[in-house]
């Protein structure tokens, strides 16, 4: 009964804590961008008609590492610190992005780069289980599909990131599907929370009318890579899912990530017909045709997300 109550103390402690920094971060970040003059310019490709920063993802990332770094140094690890690097590098590389531009070629070799790393601490896709009738792949094909599939993820993420609230809204629906439909509490119990938690102030500076708040490519880059580290968690053999909603895994990862699946898919095949870039930004994705009709962003990624929900259950009945 202490154990248990303790446990809870703990866990409040912990959203507590990452809410406090988040906001803590969230506002420094923002007076400085704003005394720097660093705001994201609006142009006709703009969703928005206010000033913005984009330091969202750098207040996500700064909560995370200081209570990953406190637990660490307190002997208990919530978190693998070998993943920070390729998370560093990615928020590195956004953040440049937000500030400067960055060539779309060298933001593609550095997500290789991360996702090599992400491969190399030992998360990879060796096994299909059954998709097209396979099952066990050899290393190079594992090693070169596990790269699609983390660059993949990492844009998906980062190409839904075009108004506000969706991106955050379906990186938190993520979190909680992937601990709901688990057997047992998962080794990333706490590092959801932490996520989640960081990410709970964000919404109220991402959706207030007046200097907003944007996660930025910093944010949307490494959270796209936090959402493939939990996708080849999934894929592991050490994931497993309820009994009484069980499924193949990977049908199991497109129901909860069906709309930056299908919006990337959707969007390059557009983009590609029509002789651009696929990285060329554009407003023809699903939120831009959703917020025409929405009128508010608000809406729209309200639509959105129940509109995930409802097919993530729909897939579940069905499968």
């Amino acid at each position: 009964m202490v154990n248990n109550s303790w446990q809870k103390m703990s866990i409040l402690l912990l959203i507590i804590s990452s809410v406090f920094l988040s906001s803590f971060f969230t506002i420094f970040f923002q007076r400085l961008f704003f005394k720097k003059n660093i705001i994201d310019k609006i142009n006709d490709r703009s969703s928005h008609k206010v000033v913005a920063t984009r330091s969202g993802g750098i207040a996500i990332f700064s909560s995370l590492f200081i209570i990953s770094a406190f637990y660490y140094f307190n002997s208990t690890e919530i978190f693998d610190f070998s993943f920070i690097i390729p998370l560093s590098i990615l928020l590195v590389v956004g953040l440049y992005d937000d500030i400067y531009k960055l060539d779309f070629k060298l933001k593609f070799i550095f997500q290789i780069i991360a996702a090599k790393i992400i491969i190399d601490n030992g998360l990879i896709i060796d096994n299909l289980h059954g998709i097209l009738g396979i099952f066990e792949l050899n290393r190079i094909i594992a090693q070169l599909i596990t790269i699609f599939f983390i660059v993949a993820i990492i844009n998906s993420i980062n190409f839904i990131d075009g108004i506000d609230g969706l991106a955050i809204s379906i990186v938190c629906l993520f979190l909680i599907s992937f601990e709901f439909f688990s057997n047992s509490s998962t080794s990333l119990y706490y590092l959801s929370l932490i996520i989640i938690s960081s990410i709970l102030p964000l919404f109220y500076f991402n959706l207030k009318k007046e200097k907003k708040v944007f996660l930025g490519d910093s944010g949307s880059l490494f959270l796209g890579a936090f959402i493939s580290i939990y996708v080849l968690k999934i894929l592991s053999q050490d994931y497993l899912i309820k009994f009484e909603y069980d499924m193949n895994k990977i049908l199991f990862v497109l129901s909860i990530l069906i709309y930056p699946i299908v919006d990337i898919i959707r969007i390059v095949v557009l983009r590609i017909k029509e002789k651009k870039s696929p990285f060329e930004a554009d407003k023809k994705h699903i939120h831009h045709l959703v917020l025409r009709w929405a009128k508010s962003h608000f809406t729209t990624t309200l639509v959105i997300t129940i509109s995930s929900i409802f097919f993530m259950v729909s897939m579940h009945l069905i499968f």
